[in-house]
């Protein structure tokens, strides 16, 4: 099978817009792993489309029949593929007709709009876009360009996996990022086909591990959409491909998962090295690379000459602020706390002092009770061993503390709203919600609330991303909270009780 797909990688048509994409060396991330390893990233971010999703696409249409062509083609996508597919499109004549989401950030539309294919916005998913592109496929006798799941996209995709072998006297590791899995299929075949011994690695969000679920159940599996990881929206697939699954079966040695926080962390890695900003999916493999390092980096068995593919930077400008307040966790570089200090005169001084050469990043408070105060804290440490130095090092001076760095709630909500304790005189339960942003959302949002429940508590952001975000309080006891809840699923956005994080109970209740 595999000697199948390295034939059509090497006969691949994808340089009449794609461009061979550098090897780079990436020298600070090197360093900081240290003991000898040397990392190279693959600039896929550097194609025309700044994705590699160019590739795939135009050795798809460049292989359809005249007839084919003289009907054109549509497409599902929220970004990259509906690029790709444009652009290739537009180069051999085509009609592209491009379905992508209603909540799709108008800097992607406008890109696809540019290159001269027909918009349709339908549906609040990708899997809803998908369904309307095959309808369309059907009516009018397009030709459908599925991002992953077709031979001539993934031998496309592969052509990054040729010029690596191409670039690199022998590389002991690649890190791929994974969605539907095209990419890594191509890849993993070339690079499998022609060096065994290098290891293919498959890099996944940790809400959106579809390849990683289906490996270990030896079939495909679906992820349940409500909990699909939504931060790098360019790898959020509930299904890992058919024919991607069955070429990473044999070519694909271990699949890590990576969090948000890790991500933004990789972010800044590639921008310091390069001076470029890769998208979240972009970024995903420069995680992975990093966690597997933490954990089998002493071992050193499968060596230390690694490649990472940077698959893309399509980001909109907005989402750079979420990405840098989480870039530092990321990198375990900042500790989140929560603190009970006394209320008197000279306790922040106090504090700080306990904290010795620590530096403190962020600190919100705000008078809530004459006797002691709950503070929300970031404190600069050096690695990872530093955040638990720094809860015990307060701990052993007598402050109360909570560990709030890997708490969502307290990250996306909990430290913008910071304000001291409500004046209740009622119960209150605690949810946190997600809905597609679009102009509009929010009062569409509210208005599917209603007024059968009273709003105690509101928090609204948006991070610049396709998916809004929510942290909201009800007047409702635990009594009521299966009422509460049925009448949430009625609604239908995706949502999560937060009453007794730890979170609300210091801060917010």
């Amino acid at each position: 099978m595999l000697e199948q797909y390295v034939k059509k990688i090497l006969a691949a048509h994808v340089y009449d817009v794609a461009v061979e994409t550098p090897l780079q060396y990436a020298r600070g991330i090197s360093e900081r792993l240290g003991d000898g390893y040397e990392v190279m990233l693959k600039r896929e971010d550097l194609q025309p489309i700044f994705s590699f999703k160019l590739r795939g696409a135009y050795h798809k249409l460049n292989q359809l029949s005249a007839r084919q062509r003289a009907k054109g083609v549509v497409a599902a996508s929220a970004g990259n593929h509906a690029q790709g597919v444009a652009l290739a499109a537009r180069k051999l004549g085509l009609q592209a007709h491009i379905v992508m989401s209603r909540n799709t950030p108008d800097i992607k539309v406008n890109s696809v709009k540019r290159l001269d294919a027909d918009v349709i916005l339908h549906g609040d998913s990708y899997d809803d876009a998908a369904a309307q592109a095959r309808v369309l496929a059907k009516a009018k006798g397009y030709v459908q360009v599925h991002p992953y799941d077709d031979v001539d996209v993934i031998a496309g995709q592969g052509t990054v996996g040729m010029e690596i072998m191409n670039q690199h006297p022998g590389p002991d590791a690649v890190f791929v990022p994974v969605g539907g899995g095209g990419l890594i299929a191509g890849i993993g075949a070339y690079v499998k086909y022609l060096r065994p011994r290098t290891r293919v690695l498959g890099v996944e969000a940790e809400g959106s591990a579809s390849l990683q679920a289906a490996l270990a159940a030896g079939r495909r599996v679906r992820l349940p959409l409500h909990s699909l990881d939504r931060f790098a929206d360019g790898v959020s697939v509930a299904q890992v491909g058919r024919l991607p699954f069955k070429i990473a079966q044999k070519c694909v040695d271990e699949v890590v998962t990576v969090s948000t926080d890790e991500i933004c962390g990789a972010i800044k890695d590639v921008f310091d090295d390069t001076r470029s900003v890769a998208e979240p999916s972009g970024a995903l493999a420069v995680a992975g690379l990093k966690k597997y390092v933490q954990a089998h980096g002493t071992a050193r068995r499968h060596g230390r000459r690694f490649v990472a593919i940077i698959s893309g930077a399509n980001v909109n400008f907005d989402r750079l602020r979420h990405v840098a307040e989480r870039a530092e966790v990321g990198e375990r570089r900042e500790v989140i706390l929560g603190v009970t200090i006394k209320e008197r005169h000279g306790s922040f001084r106090r504090f700080c002092s306990a904290l010795g050469d620590h530096a403190v990043t962020e600190f919100n408070y705000r008078f809530a009770d004459p006797h002691e105060a709950h503070v929300y804290v970031g404190v600069q440490v050096a690695s990872a061993d530093g955040r638990e130095a720094v809860v015990q090092r307060l701990r052993r001076a007598g402050y109360p503390v909570v560990d709030m760095t890997d708490n969502e709630t307290a990250k996306l909500h909990v430290r913008h709203m910071v304000g001291g304790h409500a004046v209740r005189v009622g119960p209150e339960l605690l949810y946190r919600f997600e809905f597609p942003e679009r102009p509009g959302a929010l009062m569409q949002f509210l208005d599917g609330l209603g007024s059968r429940w009273s709003i105690s508590l509101f928090h609204y952001r948006n991070h610049g991303s396709a998916w809004g975000r929510v942290l909201a309080g009800f007047d409702a006891d635990a009594a009521q909270r299966s009422q509460l809840s049925a009448y949430l699923d009625r609604i239908g956005y995706r949502y999560w009780e937060e009453t007794t994080n730890p979170a609300y109970e210091l801060f917010l209740r």
